[in-house]
């Protein structure tokens, strides 16, 4: 890919109202910008990053026999009336009306939704337990949208819904979901650590939330220094000093940022929205359920939190949009220009290429590629002509001059190519 021809709008300065590490280099490297509080546009590079975190979620929930579909973001009044949240879920619910003046609802959460799609279709055990899950927008009217992506009033969201004929199962189910989004966020680059929680809105009779430990987190988790309990303080109320409730060590407390939420439903949609089946032993029960959710557009900010400084990124090697970044000290004599262009053809064999095109100081193409963050950048110069690039990792911050052979081996062994 040309750089040329990648809408990368890099800034100088941060927009005054960055308060974060992560906004203000989100908004310096191209990768966001704000449409109006807490609505952000997701430019090419952003785009490329969070494709690749869906991409991650589908693997590791297919995997585990989850089906992907797609749910409506405009959501009619009655399901949420029949659940009773049409008037519990406050003034984050943002409501509107048609033509006709019918009361619609943009969708925060799916769970009426999903519950309606299936409940039809679940009218026996033998068609349980069904695992479905998308990837959507979501709507909340927060009162103050801060931080960047931290806390939007439009994100993007990965929801998940597990339908059981009883406890044991979803029990089951649950830490399968444990497993997985803990697989997520290790192949993310995210260090996480699982603290219970209040269900909130959502309801239901059990939930875990999955925090990055970060000092502009939002959540203050309350941990133990000998055992592993921990738990989101609202939930716990336990102080810096308190003693677990588990083993009796000492408490500590951490700032962190929520990007995951798993929930044991039980059957609040169920009972409410008529959702039952013939159980083993031709009785009548309501479906047990389980809702498990994962912010799409917060890992994306969290992930930059956790690899930057004030001025430059290194993406997880998951998530990079490009493998390697080749910058051409000079791309204006028309013979450098084709051996370039050569070079780089060959590289797209095997890898994703963004190559530096402009016309543009070195120092310039060199502070974008900083931003940029694409761990692997190769600096063709002067040398190029005797088959030798500087190669430099940024991973490990390391240069060096390589020949082009040493650098094919470098790069298969990097990639566990071949």
């Amino acid at each position: 890919m040309k750089q040329s021809l990648l809408f990368v709008p890099t800034l100088k300065e941060a927009p005054k109202d960055a308060e974060v590490k992560s906004h203000k280099l989100m908004a310096r490297a191209g990768l966001i910008k704000q449409t109006s509080a807490g609505v952000y546009t997701y430019l090419p590079l952003a785009q490329r990053v969070l494709r690749n975190i869906e991409k991650i979620i589908r693997e590791e929930l297919d995997a585990r026999g989850c089906s992907e579909m797609l749910m409506p973001a405009l959501q009619p009044r009655d399901l949420w009336d029949e659940s009773g949240r049409w008037d519990q879920y406050g003034p984050e619910l943002m409501r509107l009306k048609d033509r006709k003046e019918r009361d619609f609802c943009l969708g925060p959460t799916h769970e009426e939704i999903v519950t309606h799609a299936v409940r039809d279709y679940i009218n026996s055990y033998k068609k349980l337990p069904l695992a479905l899950y998308q990837i959507q927008t979501k709507f909340r009217d927060e009162m103050r949208p801060r931080f960047g992506l931290m806390r939007g009033r439009e994100f993007i969201m990965k929801d998940l819904y597990t339908f059981h004929e009883n406890q044991e199962d979803l029990d089951v189910w649950y830490q399968s979901m444990k497993e997985a989004y803990t697989a997520v966020f290790k192949r993310s680059g995210l260090e996480t650590r699982i603290v219970s929680s209040d269900t909130g809105q959502i309801g239901g009779d059990e939930a875990d939330e999955f925090m990055v430990m970060s000092e502009v987190g939002e959540d203050t988790i309350s941990y133990c220094m000998s055992c592993s309990y921990a738990a989101n303080q609202e939930f716990s109320g336990l102080k810096e000093g308190d003693a677990c409730p588990r083993c009796g060590g000492t408490i500590k407390t951490a700032k962190g940022i929520e990007v995951g939420n798993i929930f044991k439903l039980g059957t609040k949609y169920s009972v409410s929205m008529n959702a039952y089946f013939t159980s083993r032993e031709g009785k009548r029960e309501p479906v047990i359920m389980g809702c498990y959710g994962i912010g799409i557009s917060r890992t994306l900010m969290a992930s930059v939190e956790q690899h930057s400084t004030d001025d430059s990124l290194v993406w997880p090697e998951e998530l990079t949009p490009f493998d390697l970044h080749v910058i051409p000290v000079n791309y204006r004599d028309q013979e450098v220009i084709d051996n370039v262009d050569a070079f780089v053809k060959r590289l797209e064999m095997d890898y994703r290429v963004l190559v530096d095109d402009r016309d543009e100081r070195a120092g310039v193409k060199f502070k974008d590629a900083d931003l940029i963050g694409v761990p692997y950048r190769i600096v063709i110069g002067k040398d190029f002509k005797d088959g030798k690039v500087e190669f430099f990792d940024r991973y490990e911050g390391v240069k060096e001059v390589i020949d082009l052979e040493s650098l094919e081996s470098r790069l298969k062994t990097l990639y566990n190519k071949d």
